[in-house]
């Protein structure tokens, strides 16, 4: 018999992946097999491990991929198999999420669970739309609702007359559908015409929608809207604080879908910048730095780093190999002697300064010709220059240093290669029109996605956006112009040409 596995009732939280809890997502990372539905952000699938069991579940007002009981089989079935089950939830498992019939399933069957709680969207989906759902000078109290159930069936387990008494904040959690008999149970009961509501749909992602009214107004306003499910409804007077408290749609990538190419242990700090200024970051890295710092060639001239006049770096991955190279060598610092330094780009001056070293140069503009014009004035004939960067850079700066009569050293630091795996729910939401910009931050993110995403029919309709002139080459070479170029050829420097661009769409 199978050693018996163990299952996590993980509650996804409302949408936005920041609002996944630790240990949520601890679970994400740990797990044999994933059960997710339609209410569980699939980027939350991204932190999984690569050979994770996916279950779509399902679960839309108009079909279910499985029926719950099926569903509680499902755990019961894949932990006796002796896997780490966890079970996404959007919100909390036991909300509104039949968390409950899942864990007595599993119970039952000797299986051992637990929970974790998530962030309910009766709470933050309201926040995100400017509205709280308590206030010290409108209500003490909110009341959260199921809106699944009929509002007009004989049997109903909803209190009407209560609730249409109630002061406080009334929170229907996916009851579009029934909206129109919500409204006319809510004023039969007590409710004056003119108390403020408010549906929120898709709450706290890229694509929240918000339609405010009143409780006479609502149904046409939702209709005129198109307003459909997935939404929340909040009645109550704390609706009207959204004017002054409003907040997620004024970041400047609110609604923003945005591909990250860059290489995975890079791309996070790109991603990071997008979601501070309310985007989504979708990671697709379509390329993997292969340090060299254990190869001969580069230990070799880390050896003899101290000989050379210049050390020109022009990137932070060239920075890391050559000083574990350096390390290799069992020298530090010291061994550069009177070498001076060149940084390309402030990032990699940081990380140089991190290591305690001082930047003799760093050039304006972050291609060769403008190295070459910051350098030209500090160079003498004849001095020895060691240049570590990696195996695809262009050969210009090489050629014209040794044109000036500089004894060059060019040594491969890391190379970059394309991906292995690629995920394939990228293409998937390309063809939808699911992402809105594409970026690119070298010229081999380009030649790479090309070649792994092949149809360029995919790219119709989204922005794309370069990181400088050599990125922007090499999409022009697929026939691709980008609709977004940054002016300084940093990462900061192409979020800001984003932003910008934004800015004017709005």
């Amino acid at each position: 018999m199978n050693k018996l596995g163990y299952v996590y009732l993980v509650g996804a939280g409302p949408g936005d992946i920041g609002l996944i809890t630790v240990k949520g997502l601890d679970c994400i990372k740990k797990a044999d097999v994933i059960v997710y539905d339609r209410l569980a952000n699939p980027r939350l699938l991204s932190y999984a491990r690569a050979d994770v069991k996916l279950i779509y579940v399902g679960k839309t007002p108009d079909h279910h991929t499985l029926r719950q009981e099926e569903i509680n089989q499902v755990l019961v079935d894949e932990a006796q198999k002796g896997q780490i089950v966890t079970r996404l939830k959007g919100g909390d498992p036991y909300v509104f999420g039949r968390g409950g019939e899942e864990g007595e399933t599993l119970r039952a069957a000797g299986v051992p669970f637990e929970v974790v709680p998530g962030i309910t969207s009766a709470i933050a989906v309201p926040s995100y739309a400017g509205i709280p759902v308590t206030h010290r000078h409108l209500t003490s109290t909110f009341t959260v609702i199921t809106g699944h159930e009929d509002p007009l069936k004989a049997s109903s387990q909803i209190n009407w007359e209560r609730l249409g008494k109630d002061p406080g904040t009334l929170i229907f959690l996916m009851g579009v559908g029934h909206l129109a008999q919500i409204v006319a149970q809510l004023v039969a009961h007590g409710k004056s015409e003119d108390t403020p509501i408010a549906l929120i749909r898709w709450g706290t992602r890229p694509e929240q929608q918000v339609v405010q009214g009143m409780l006479a107004n609502i149904v046409d306003e939702v209709s005129k809207a198109g307003l459909t499910s997935p939404a929340i409804i909040i009645v109550g007077d704390v609706v009207n604080m959204r004017q002054t408290l409003s907040w997620f749609e004024q970041k400047p990538l609110f609604g923003q879908r945005i591909l990250v190419t860059r290489a995975r242990e890079q791309a996070s700090a790109f991603s990071e910048m997008i979601e501070e200024a309310g985007g989504e970051a979708w990671e697709a890295p379509t390329i993997v730095i292969d340090s060299q710092a254990d190869s001969a060639e580069l230990q070799a001239a880390a050896a003899k780093a101290g000989d050379y006049d210049w050390i020109i770096f022009t990137s932070v991955n060239g920075v890391r190999a050559f000083f574990v190279a350096l390390k290799n060598n069992h020298q530090d610092i010291r061994s550069l002697g009177d070498a001076k330094i060149c940084a390309i780009g402030p990032k990699t001056k940081e990380a140089l300064e991190n290591m305690g070293l001082l930047v003799a140069a760093m050039p304006e503009k972050f291609v060769a010709e403008s190295v070459l014009e910051c350098l030209k004035p500090l160079l003498k004939p004849g001095e020895k220059i060691l240049l570590p960067r990696s195996d695809l850079a262009r050969t210009v700066l090489v050629d014209v240093l040794k044109e000036l009569g500089m004894v060059v050293d060019e040594v491969v630091a890391y190379r970059t290669k394309k991906v292995d795996q690629f995920d394939e729910q990228i293409r998937e939401k390309l063809a939808e029109g699911f992402i809105h910009i594409v970026t690119f931050t070298s010229s081999s993110t380009v030649k790479n996605f090309m070649e792994i995403v092949q149809d360029p029919k995919l790219l119709e309709g989204v922005k794309l956006a370069s990181i400088g002139p050599v990125t922007t080459e090499a999409l022009q070479s697929f026939g691709l112009a980008p609709d977004i170029e940054a002016s300084t050829y940093t990462i900061q420097g192409l979020f800001d040409a984003i932003v910008e661009n934004v800015k004017k769409e709005k």
